[in-house]
């Protein structure tokens, strides 16, 4: 299967051969098809599996064919990504889609950076906007654009906007799109709040499934840790030691935590960097940008981190902390094992992390095999109480001298 043969026009099927993309994903081979005879769509995969692609270049492949830009300060297609981070990849992926011609034109507009010079970059037109709700909200209350001209609407990582509040802010963006259009809806998951979702704003949509909802990769080597929380930080740091030229994606639940977990690693002789909702935007990229480029080898990151950051040869993610919504746990390990390789995902359980230890594995549909420490005992009341046979883990002395980045 080539993606000329799923429609895609030949041109367009030599610039992505020239990226090194000749075979179509299983998603990308099913949704790109109906995307191109204008269906609206609702996909369901697991993170990495090529979704951007699978709605950007039908939607490049439109606009390209219709030969017409947008007017002054409208929008031809609309992308509303939940994170900055996801927003801005979704770009560079449109981007290098579409090549140096400068058509279709990509705006991006997200928060962290100025609105003023998002305002004016829109008095042009933009043919594919990609946009974060809460800053598109911000520049339609400047009428700095209007969308009553766009033909596209596109919702990726639609049920982490859920997660993340934005519920009302797409109740408020939706009706100001023409009600022909098409729609498309990409997820990992399938909450019942998005079936709502998908009932309301997709017209007999065509649904492509590659995996069941909520399926981590296949290649995912995952256990877990019983550990007292007071020794986790311990843990962790002999873990780390033990592949220290690997980069590590270490998730904690709380900013604050986060901050102070990189901080004690730093202390600890890693070289570490954080990511999280108190950084600013231009922080937040240079610690992506060092993760890329190796400088830093352990990221610690709260769930903003957790979907559509593609970022290769994560070899390892380590749940610090569990999350209280068990989907999210997939979307983390989705860090590692992309593009076929293999990854490691080390989760740490403590005696409060019980129930949601419960919940992850009933998403996953089978236990995490058990890596050290004994299962927390739960007495009837649900109280947890201390697990047999636990004990705290040595520290073990590293073999070479701690590293930092330069």
């Amino acid at each position: 299967m080539t993606f000329e043969n799923l429609g895609l026009s030949p041109r367009l099927a030599a610039r992505l051969a020239e990226q090194g993309l000749t075979a179509p994903t299983p998603i990308q081979t099913q949704a790109i098809p109906h995307a191109l005879e204008g269906r609206d769509v609702l996909g369901l995969a697991q993170t990495g599996t090529g979704k951007t692609a699978a709605f950007g270049l039908p939607l490049i492949q439109a606009l390209t064919a219709a030969g017409t830009h947008a007017a002054p300060n409208t929008v031809l297609a609309l992308i509303l990504a939940p994170t900055r981070e996801l927003a801005a990849q979704i770009v560079d992926s449109l981007r290098a889609f579409a090549g140096n011609g400068g058509s279709p034109r990509i705006g991006l507009v997200v928060g962290g950076k100025s609105i003023n010079a998002q305002a004016n970059a829109l008095r042009r037109g933009t043919d594919i906007l990609v946009a974060t709700p809460g800053r598109l909200i911000d520049l339609l209350d400047r009428k700095a654009l209007t969308l009553g001209k766009a033909r596209y609407l596109v919702l990726d990582e639609a049920d982490q906007m859920l997660d993340l509040g934005f519920i009302h802010a797409l109740r408020r963006i939706a009706p100001l799109l023409p009600k022909e259009r098409q729609t498309m809806l990409f997820s990992a998951t399938m909450p019942k709040q998005m079936s709502e979702i998908a009932g309301a704003y997709l017209t007999d949509p065509v649904r492509v499934q590659v995996s069941p909802p909520g399926k981590p990769a296949d290649k995912v080597d995952q256990s877990v840790h019983f550990v007292a929380k007071d020794a986790k930080q311990a843990l962790l740091i002999d873990l780390l030691d033990a592949h220290r030229d690997e980069r590590a994606l270490v998730f904690a639940r709380t900013k604050h935590g986060a901050e102070r977990l990189m901080k004690q690693l730093d202390r600890a002789g890693f070289a570490a960097s954080s990511i999280h909702g108190n950084k600013s935007q231009g922080q937040r990229n240079r610690a992506l940008d060092g993760f890329r480029e190796g400088k830093v080898r352990v990221l610690v990151a709260t769930d903003v981190a957790a979907r559509g950051i593609d970022i290769p040869g994560v070899g390892y993610v380590y749940n610090y902390e569990l999350p209280n919504v068990p989907e999210n746990y997939v979307h983390r390990i989705g860090r590692t094992a992309r593009a076929g390789a293999d990854g490691r995902a080390v989760a740490f359980c403590g005696e409060e992390e019980m129930g949601e230890l419960r919940d992850i594995e009933k998403v996953l549909g089978k236990p995490i095999a058990i890596a050290g420490g004994s299962p927390w005992q739960v007495a009837g009341g649900g109280k947890p109480g201390k697990p047999r046979g636990q004990q705290p883990p040595r520290r073990r002395r590293s073999r070479r001298p701690a590293r930092k980045a330069a």
